[in-house]
Order: C-alpha cells, then structure tokens, then sequence
C-alpha cells in the first residue's frame, strides 16, 4: 500500500471550513483515515466541541508515544483581502494558501501520515496515540483537555507527547518549544461620580486613577527572566470610557491588561499583586475598582532530557540544523498536556500564521513528514 501524501492530506483539511469551534468535516475525514489503518478511534465531543483519540496497539504497552494537535482555525478577517480563496489549498509558487495551512493542519496531515505510514509498514513494539482536538482556538476549555480527561477515565497513557504547532521563527529546524510563559488577562473597572468638567472637585473622576494603575503596572519589572524563560511582560492592551462628550467627566472608566509570565512567577501570586496593585489606586484616589482574573494557562517547562534531545537529533539529521530549544511565543496545548508526561513542540515556520493569505511552504510539509518518522523510528528502535 502506498504511503500517505501528506500534502494532499493537508489539502484535503484546508478545505474543510472548521473555523473554531466547527469541526467542518475535518475530524470526520481523519477517523476515516486512522481507522483503516488500524487505529481504533474514539469521538471525545464535549460541549459541542470536536475531539478525536485514536491508538494504535496495546493499551497496556509501556512505550507509547503521542502526537497532539488541533483542525480548528481562527476566523478569516477581512476575506475580501485575501488574494487566494481561504479553504481552497491552492497552490502557487510553491505556497499551498488556506486558513490553517501553518496554523496547524499541515503538522497534523504531517504526524498523521507519519503514523500511518509506521504501523502499515514497520509495525513497532509499542503503541501510537493521536490526540485531535477542534478547540485549540478557541477557550480551549473541551478541547486538549477533554481528551486528557477523557484518557485518565480510561487508563489511556502516553510516554511522551509531540506537539506539532508551528516553532520555526524563520527557518525549518530552527526552534523546539520545550516550555511555554503562563499567560493571564485582568480587567479593571473603576467607579467614580460623574460630573460637570467644569467643576471637578464636585465629581470623582475615575481616569486619573485607571492612568495611575496601569502605569504603575507597566512600569513595574516583574523579574529579569530565568535560566531557560525571557523576563515576564505586562501590556496594557485597553482602556475604554466610551465618553465622547468634552464636558463631563465620566463615572466609570474599564482597563485592560495582560501579563505573559516565566517560571518565578505563578498565576496565584501575580492575582494577587494585581488586586494589591488596585486596592492602592482605590485607596489613593477614592474610587471603587472592581477587578476580574482570567488564568488562560501557567508557565511549564520540560527540561532539556531525553524527548528534547530525540526530537532535536531527528530534526538536525533532516535538516542540518541544530534547533534551539526556547520557551518563547504564546500558549499552545502543550500547556494541558504538561500535567500526563513530557511534552515538547516541533513544526513548520510559523510566520503566516493567523494572517490573512495564510501560506505554507509545500516542501516543508513532506519534511516535516520525515522528521516525525525519523523520531518514531528512533523512538521505537
């Protein structure tokens, strides 16, 4: 049987429209793969959202290697500023256009053709778990983390997990991800008295204290960065009165702010600095400040060890890099899949992703193909 394709396979999603949390078929059409391959698959939908589990050999084998990865995109934009249709995996150039070309139904085409390929043809001493889901996107609240819920439930097991998102700055090998900031958003409302601006000292204006604390919050050095994390930021990405009149000084005031943090710090304690930080600016001022907390995931890493050093030695003998390994960027899935076993992310160049004329290189998808064969191979040998 003829190995699998992983460039039509990406094709093939890209024209699935599963823009979060729509599952747009392309889960559907991965069940149909895996499983005539042998994997035996489960739909772990929670919430209306789309997940996929599939194995691939004993359940109670102690070496079992895991893939996770997401079909969900995020929504279009402007489409009438695209050049190329968004679900149409045209290709030009060299480029295959779509929303989710990078951002990441190619390194799920590429661990997926890779797996398949394995089992059909050299079928390992061990077991393979693929872990799908179509809520990375999204609130990430029933995707990666229904599926590791629902593993726990049923005694299913990974060893080690690779994360396929894109890590590549600029170059295919550049980076592994063996880490990633906590990241958390507070939002802050400041209530005072509403009143003509001509006389001031009749009202409470509550803009002075909202400048006032997101200053003191920006100007603030959270830490100097650790062995393996750059130093934790805050940005103030919004303060919103909706006061278009000259003359009156308005009774409330909202504030924005959000904080992407190292392993010195958790979510807890930098709740807590910030609600510290606003009961000052309350006090100072003589306004009320109401503030609300989301956590979207703490920091982690996975030390440098045996995963980072597999994945780094398969990805230099494909591509004559030796990647760095970093814990920069955003939040991934990673962050769930930190609590069930070592985890660490490899894929494409990520610098289209999300934009609009999302584009991957084609050649890259076959390489990123072969390296997560390569890592198999290696892993299972």
């Amino acid at each position: 049987m003829s190995s699998i394709d992983p460039v039509d396979l990406t094709a093939k999603l890209i024209r699935c429209p599963s823009v979060t949390p729509i599952e747009g078929g392309a889960l559907v059409l991965l069940q149909t793969l895996l499983e005539d391959a042998g994997f035996v698959c489960t739909r772990v939908d929670r919430n209306g959202t789309s997940n996929l589990f599939a194995r691939w050999g004993d359940q109670a084998h102690p070496k079992t290697f895991g893939f996770n990865g997401h079909t969900d995109v995020v929504p279009l934009g402007d489409e009438a500023a695209w050049t190329m249709p968004p679900f149409g995996a045209e290709v030009k150039d060299g480029f295959m256009y779509g929303r989710g070309a990078v951002d990441m139904k190619s390194g799920v085409a590429a661990f997926v053709a890779a797996a398949i390929d394995l089992v059909r043809e050299t079928p390992p001493d061990g077991a393979l778990i693929l872990t799908i889901t179509g809520d990375e996107e999204g609130d990430a609240t029933d995707g990666t983390t229904a599926l590791l819920d629902w593993m726990k439930a049923n005694n299913e097991t990974m060893s080690l997990c690779l994360v396929g998102e894109p890590t590549c700055p600029d170059n295919m090998g550049d980076m592994i991800k063996i880490g990633r900031r906590g990241s958390m958003t507070a939002w802050f409302t400041i209530t005072g008295e509403q009143g003509h601006s001509a006389y001031p000292h009749r009202a409470k204006n509550p803009l002075p204290a909202m400048a006032r604390l997101m200053d003191r919050l920006a100007s603030h050095e959270l830490d100097q960065g650790t062995e393996h994390f750059d130093a934790s930021t805050l940005a103030v990405v919004n303060i919103d009165t909706g006061n278009s009149a000259t003359n009156v000084i308005p009774a409330q005031t909202r504030g924005v702010a959000n904080v992407r943090f190292n392993d010195t710090h958790t979510g807890l304690g930098l709740s807590k600095w910030l609600k510290d930080e606003a009961a000052k600016v309350a006090d100072e001022f003589g306004v009320k400040v109401e503030t609300t907390i989301k956590i979207s995931g703490e920091s982690f890493l996975t030390p440098p060890g045996e995963l980072s050093a597999l994945v780094a030695q398969c990805v230099e003998a494909e591509t004559g890099r030796t990647p760095e390994f970093s814990t920069t960027g955003g939040t991934s899935d990673a962050r769930f899949v930190k609590n069930h076993c070592p985890v660490v992310e490899f894929g494409l160049v990520g610098k289209s992703m999300h934009q609009v004329d999302e584009r991957v290189v084609v050649e890259q998808i076959g390489q990123l193909k072969k390296i997560y064969a390569r890592v198999l191979r290696t892993y299972f040998a």
